[in-house]
């Protein structure tokens, strides 16, 4: 196509747009083909992994983010029957051996429980990892985690590239990488693809904003957890008590959060990580809630 016909079809597209309904352009943007999943500590429902995926299932959800560490067997098998995707697999042991610890033995296993990690999600054709990289302490200071964390997350990047998951580190209340601005260099100074960003949107709410930090870590965010935050409750209770709410009943502004990620293109998985999915009809409560604020 020449210039000439560019221009002039450029001129007609803008002009046809201009006749279209404000609401079609507007549904237009919001399409999103983001999958709805679950993180497995919050399955409260059955007691075998089969009766929890199945639970899952029925419930209304795309997907499940397993923890590291289980039976993969059983896993594959409830997989399989249920036809639900495994699209992210939490670290199990990241707490209980932190990359931030003093001792270099600590440290040495939770090298060894990323990458097998990682080996989980190969195994279940899941993409990423969930990896918290330590914790500020009295007793461990925040650049020593900042050292420590990234000397260790280096050793595990070589198998996430050569295997293709992400290993996506999660901002979690562990008094570390407090600001989008540092989260975004942390990332960066890996010089590597395969290490992004496990964003989780009610964590934030204490002493930020999601949708700035959306928009800040942009195409750096591996997945999204989806959670709940009322400020109100965690003044009035204390701070954990601000978990304690149900979706949409919190201090998110969903629709910013929703609009953020539209700008920053994201359209992979949507894993809540709330409480409230003890009964078959809560995990039904839960995908249903999940599913309007992805329509937001």
């Amino acid at each position: 196509m020449n210039r000439r016909n560019f221009v002039k079809n450029s001129v007609f597209a803008s002009a046809l747009l201009g006749t279209m309904p404000l609401a079609a352009t507007t549904a237009a943007r919001r399409q999103r083909s983001i999958k709805k999943g679950i993180m497995w500590a919050t399955i409260g429902v059955g007691d075998t992994i089969s009766e929890k995926f199945s639970a899952v299932r029925k419930a209304g959800f795309d997907g499940v983010e397993p923890m590291s560490h289980m039976d993969r067997d059983e896993v594959l098998r409830a997989r399989d029957a249920t036809g639900l995707e495994i699209p992210s697999v939490c670290g199990a042991l990241h707490w209980q051996y932190p990359l931030s610890d003093p001792d270099p033995s600590v440290r040495e296993k939770g090298v060894e429980a990323l990458i097998y990690s990682i080996e989980d999600a190969v195994v279940y054709g899941a993409d990423t990892v969930l990896l918290v990289p330590g914790r500020v302490t009295a007793d461990v200071a925040y650049d020593q985690v900042w050292e420590r964390s990234v000397a260790e997350i280096k050793k595990a990047v070589p198998v996430a590239e050569a295997q293709k998951v992400y290993i996506a580190i999660e901002n979690v209340w562990n008094s570390f990488l407090l600001s989008p601005l540092e989260a975004v260099r942390y990332i960066d100074q890996f010089e590597s693809d395969y290490v992004k960003f496990y964003f989780d949107c009610g964590n934030i709410l204490a002493f930020g904003f999601p949708e700035q930090w959306i928009r800040i870590l942009g195409d750096r965010i591996a997945k999204i957890h989806i959670k709940e935050y009322s400020i109100s409750k965690a003044n009035s209770e204390g701070r954990g008590a601000g978990f304690r709410v149900d979706l949409m009943e919190g201090d998110v502004n969903w629709h910013a959060v929703m609009k953020a990620l539209d700008e920053i293109g994201y359209d992979d998985w949507a894993i809540t990580e709330q409480g409230g999915g003890d009964t078959p009809e809560g995990l039904a409560d839960k995908a249903e809630r999940l599913s309007r604020i992805l329509e937001s």
